[in-house]
């Protein structure tokens, strides 16, 4: 069985706390590894290696940096296929979706590469007499990932990437449960050219989370995961003096207007809300029919769900793959039992799909009839369950957006440019798709939602993932004049 070990000052470290998880594999049920889960003791060891590190990355050249990035970005295109197949082994999810990720995480690298464009400053000449103003941006010294299951290269890489490039060390503490992909991270650093101590792995639980929290020498945190955990870090973070971004869950909709193409609505629904077993905080969770086409509408996305097949990531055809546990799996199935109770109607039920004997499958559902008071409406269910819940109106189905308390993504469908626009003005959510289900942002703008969603000013990757990782200072210089040695400093004086 596969040890999974930390990643301090340029090597695997075995963990020293005695303690591990279990490792599986999803689609088989099995344990396949344990990760070591470190102390207290271990994670002030990994911080130490990054805080003696950071003092030399931080006056390396912008160059140089962008040399060890760009290397980094070859050897990340070149690794592409085994990251992914690492991700599906862990996760579970398809490899063509764990490729995709990949590719999503690499285009926050491509962006980080441009780093000496990107840290350029302002300068005023002349601002007063013989006065010159500039500023520059610096970089915070160490700081640290806090990661999630779902993406587990993706979302270190939106964190990581900027980070380097501004000059920090990074400390990565990723899920426990699919750990591996961390520790392959951290080789093709390496073989970039990156010092030791620059990127570094700890893995662990509540434990290691709380002492980067708590850490002195952590100027930063970035965390991805549940709204209950964010609060709780930013909270705990901000109360410590850090600088702390610290994105939460999500209750994506879609709203499918009348004179939508109720074809490119239903595959969007399918894919937006299936794949990756709904484990995406950008998943579409809830579609939001209005008026005639809802019944229609919820056919076609029932008649697309009986073709989906479920499986192993690995198998040829696969759609969907396992979730993450079998204890989240039966949470997840418990919703529609939630649902059914509360008066909603299961168009489709997932637990009489042809599912694999083994492993942790559970296929799609459709929920129809959901209303705002259900919690399979309230609560962030994370899995292949999408709700539907019928609107007579564009100003209801805005209203049912608005009212959420998450505010991640949303998208709309239709054919009106005017709705269109009064839509992405109105809605109270940080990222709105237009004919586009799952509206993530590349890389040279920047992720994040609204309200529960995000606890923080600052959105994550991007330019203002640049701004989080450095402190602004402005420069006032005055120099003599070559021809005298006196200097005007320009203090009031009586006359």
């Amino acid at each position: 069985m596969q040890r999974i070990s930390h990643w301090i000052g340029g090597q695997r470290v075995a963990g020293r706390s005695g303690r591990s998880g279990p490792v599986f594999d999803p689609a088989t049920g099995q344990q396949t590894g344990a990760v070591d889960l470190a102390d207290v003791g271990e994670v002030d060891e990994a911080v130490a290696s990054a805080v003696a590190a950071s003092r030399d990355w931080r006056r390396a050249s912008l160059a140089k940096r962008a040399a060890v990035l760009f290397a980094f970005r070859e050897l990340l295109h070149a690794r592409q296929d085994d990251l992914a197949a690492v991700v599906t082994a862990e996760h579970g999810k398809v490899l063509a979706d764990a490729a995709g990720e990949v590719a999503r995480g690499l285009e926050n690298v491509e962006f980080a590469t441009g780093v000496p464009h990107l840290l350029k400053g302002g300068y005023s000449e002349q601002a007063s007499t013989g006065v010159d103003v500039y500023s520059i941006r610096q970089p915070l010294g160490v700081v640290a990932g806090i990661t999630p299951f779902n993406f587990p290269v993706m979302v270190p890489l939106w964190m990581c990437a900027n980070a380097i490039a501004c000059g920090n060390a990074f400390v990565l503490k990723p899920s426990e449960k699919d750990p591996s992909a961390s520790l392959l991270l951290a080789e093709l650093w390496q073989e970039a050219g990156l010092p030791d101590g620059v990127f570094t792995v700890v893995h662990g639980d509540k434990t290691a989370v709380d002492r980067l929290i708590d850490h002195p020498d952590v100027a930063a945190l970035s965390f991805v995961g549940s709204t209950p955990v964010a609060r709780a870090i930013y909270e705990a973070g901000t109360a410590r003096g850090k600088r702390v971004q610290a994105l939460g869950g999500a209750k994506n909709h879609m709203v499918v207007l009348p004179d939508a193409d109720v074809d490119l609505a239903a595959d969007a629904a399918v894919s937006a809300g299936y794949g990756a077993a709904g484990e995406r905080c950008m998943a579409i969770s809830v579609v939001v029919p209005v008026g005639a086409v809802a019944d229609p509408l919820i056919d076609a996305i029932a008649a697309r769900i009986g073709k989906l097949r479920v499986g192993a990531g690995t198998e040829p055809g696969t759609d969907m793959g396992p979730l993450i546990t079998a204890e989240h799996r039966d949470r997840v199935a418990g919703y529609l039992d939630a649902g059914a109770g509360a008066g909603a109607t299961v168009v489709v039920d997932g637990r009489q799909a042809t599912l694999p004997a083994s492993g942790f499958f559970l296929g799609a559902s459709l929920v129809d009839r959901v209303e705002p008071s259900m919690s399979v409406y309230r609560d962030e269910i994370f899995g292949p369950v999408l709700s539907v819940v019928r609107r007579d109106s564009y100003d209801e189905a805005l209203a049912l957006v608005n009212a959420n308390p998450f505010a991640n993504g949303t998208a709309i469908f239709t054919r009106d440019g005017g709705a269109a626009r009064a839509f992405q003005t109105d809605v109270e959510v940080g990222m709105v798709g237009i004919n586009v289900p799952i509206p993530v942002p590349v890389a040279a703008y920047s992720f994040g939602g609204w309200k529960a969603s995000l606890f923080g000013d600052t959105h994550m990757y991007g330019p203002e993932g640049l701004n989080f990782y450095t402190r602004g200072k402005v420069v006032t210089s005055r120099w003599p004049d070559p021809a005298s040695s006196s200097v005007d400093l320009g203090f009031p004086r009586n006359r």
